[in-house]
């Protein structure tokens, strides 16, 4: 079974938040104690973080499921519940979340990059907070919001600053194997490698040492960038790369001549994203051992001999070298932090006389312990007024006697 996962669903789950406490202050000599009912806490969140110690998306195939810890009760005497701990999970530098539908959620491209994947609920505000002038004895509070709850699709791109490529069996494992410590599986047939291998190549020299992640790409057929055979899951790891070696095979291949190969190659690369061929790369040949009649005058290598494996690191780090330069002068190192767009109010009509109205907000303005209190339900209203709830069903045509629900709740609209 394959240990390199580069595809997976998950399941996330933020905790619920607290409820408040409605209580109020009793002790000898207080005849009328004021309300003392403390806050819950909040719900965990999830959080998805970039981590350059994590390599793939195994963790998640047999075990897609994260949920955070709910928030604790609030308590007289004000005593807030605790809130519960976010969870971190960490998943590989590279990786892209999706929502089912699709639409692209987040980056998360280097170390340290963040993603608000589930929020946790937060928690209900006790009776205590609801004092004022007006209520001098308020006996609701709020519920605790429940956590958010989602599916989401990771799919990672591999971050390498060169990429082999070429077709299957050009070599591309045998040369991972020869000029870093990366021990791939290797075969003399097509399509041996069906995942990608990374390898690090460490140049030491009395000037400085260097080091650069080279990934060996399974190898690519015509019509891949339409899908065809593995493409896609394969074509998707070359995006990220800095520099492309592009392998030709010397040996007779397919009758299928080291200039064709090439035309065919980087034909494969525009067809999947334009802008790969804007990218540095190196040409070269593989398997000078073996080289037939085809006629090939750039550089030749063979893996086996390590006929032309020197030159060919040399120009590998100075094209990294040049590209990590320029880079760093656009880039910087911020950690960028992704948070989803706070939701608006929105009224839905979804049958003759009934609307829904959506958004977080409202939903928590008609949480409270007990609505058929005169003081919690004037409360409720109040906040969907200024939350412009009222504005919203007007414009969309809601009248006397229409249903509206929101969340679990379900009211007669009126005028007034």
């Amino acid at each position: 079974m394959s240990n390199f996962v580069d595809e997976c669903n998950i399941n996330v789950q933020g905790g619920n938040g607290g409820a408040g406490c409605v209580s109020f202050r009793r002790e000898a000599h207080v005849s009328k104690g004021g309300p003392d009912g403390g806050d819950g806490g909040n719900g965990g969140s999830i959080w998805l973080v970039a981590d350059h110690n994590s390599a793939s998306l195994l963790s998640f195939r047999d075990h897609p499921h994260r949920k955070a810890g709910s928030g604790k009760h609030g308590s007289g005497k004000k005593k807030h519940g605790p809130s519960a701990d976010d969870v971190e999970v960490a998943v590989p530098e590279g990786t892209v979340v999706y929502h089912f539908d699709g639409t692209q959620l987040a980056d998360l491209a280097n170390h340290g990059d963040r993603f608000l994947a589930a929020a946790g609920g937060e928690g209900g505000k006790g009776n205590a907070r609801f004092l004022s002038n007006k209520r001098r004895a308020p006996a609701f509070a709020e519920q605790g919001e429940e956590g958010e709850e989602r599916w989401l699709h990771l799919e990672l791109k591999l971050v390498a600053d060169v990429a082999l490529v070429g077709f299957p069996n050009v070599g591309k494992s045998t040369l991972i194997s020869r000029i870093s410590a990366a021990k791939p599986k290797i075969a003399n047939y097509p399509f041996t490698t069906l995942e990608p291998n990374l390898g690090v190549v460490r140049i030491e020299d009395d000037v400085e040492d260097f080091e650069m992640v080279v990934a060996d790409i399974p190898g690519l057929i015509e019509g891949a960038a339409e899908g065809k055979g593995l493409g896609h899951q394969f074509l998707r790891h070359v995006e990220r790369a800095r520099v492309l070696c592009i392998l030709l095979d010397l040996a007779p291949w397919e009758d299928v001549s080291p200039q064709e190969q090439e035309q065919a190659l980087l034909a494969e690369l525009e067809a999947y994203q334009p802008d790969l061929l804007d990218r540095p790369r190196i040409i070269v040949g593989s398997k000078a051992d073996m080289a037939g009649e085809a006629e090939y005058d750039g550089l030749q290598i063979s893996s086996i001999t390590g006929e032309g494996l020197p030159q060919l690191v040399g120009l590998m780090a100075d094209a990294v070298k040049d590209v990590r330069s320029e880079q760093a002068l656009i880039d910087g190192s911020e950690i960028v932090i992704h948070r989803p767009i706070a939701e608006t109010i929105e009224v839905e009509q979804i049958a003759d006389n009934q609307y829904v109205v959506h958004g977080r907000q409202a939903l928590r303005a008609v949480r409270l312990s007990d609505l058929t209190d005169p003081m919690a339900l004037e409360h409720a209203q109040n906040r969907l007024d200024s939350l412009g709830v009222y504005k919203a069903l007007r414009k969309v045509g809601a009248r006397e006697g229409d249903v509206v629900h929101i969340g679990d709740m379900s009211f007669e609209y009126e005028e007034d």
